[in-house]
C-alpha cells in the first residue's frame, strides 16, 4: 500500500480519503477494498519516515482535513519501485505444502486437498467472471487485473491435474 499511494500522490496533493477513493476506482470491485484507517495508517508513516509531508487545511464547515504531498525522497523511493521487477515465485505455496506434508500426517488425503482446493479455484473463477460482467468495460485496469487473475487461476488448476497424476501414479 505504501508504494500505491506514494504513486497515486505523484499526480498532486490529495487527502486519505480522496486516496481511499482513487485506488477504488482505478482498481474496480475485483481488488479488496482499503480500509481507510489503514491508508491513513500508512499515511502516517510515509510521513514519518519523510516520503510525503502534510499540511493541515481549514474548512468552514468541517474539521480540518490533512492534505498529502510526495516530497523528493518520495519521488526518488517511487522511481526505484518502477524500476524493480516483480519477482514473486511461488514456491512457498501454502497449499503444496500441506499436500506434501499429508502423507505424513494421516490427517488428510491427498486427492482429496487437490479436489476441495480445485472446488475453491472454479469457485473464484466464477465469481470473477461476475465481477468482470458487472465492472464498467471503460475501466480497463480493472478488466486487466480480473483477466490476469483468472489467467493464474487457470495455471493453478492445470498445476492441480499434473499433480493429481502425479499422485495417482505413485499408488
Amino acid at each position: 500500500m505504501r508504494l500505491s499511494l506514494l504513486a497515486l500522490l505523484a499526480r498532486g496533493p490529495a487527502h486519505g480519503y480522496e486516496l481511499k477513493q482513487d485506488l477504488e476506482q482505478l482498481l474496480g470491485a475485483a481488488y479488496p477494498q482499503p480500509n481507510v484507517g489503514q491508508i491513513y495508517v500508512t499515511l502516517g508513516r510515509l510521513e514519518k519516515s519523510g516520503l510525503i509531508a502534510g499540511e493541515e487545511v481549514e474548512q468552514s464547515s468541517r474539521p480540518n482535513k490533512k492534505i498529502y504531498h510526495l516530497t523528493d525522497a518520495g519521488r526518488e523511493a517511487l522511481r526505484a519501485w518502477y524500476e524493480e521487477t516483480a519477482d514473486e515465485p511461488r514456491v512457498r505455496d501454502e497449499f503444496f505444502m500441506k499436500l506434501a506434508l499429508a502423507p505424513q500426517t494421516g490427517l488428510a488425503d491427498q486427492i482429496a486437498l487437490i479436489n476441495k482446493q480445485r472446488r475453491q479455484y472454479l469457485n473464484t473463477m466464477r465469481d470473477l467472471s461476475k465481477l468482470a460482467a458487472a465492472e464498467s468495460r471503460d475501466n480497463r485496469i480493472s478488466q486487466l487485473l480480473i483477466e490476469g487473475a483468472m489467467l493464474h487461476l487457470q495455471a493453478d488448476l492445470d498445476w492441480l491435474e499434473r499433480c493429481q497424476e502425479e499422485l495417482e501414479e505413485l499408488e
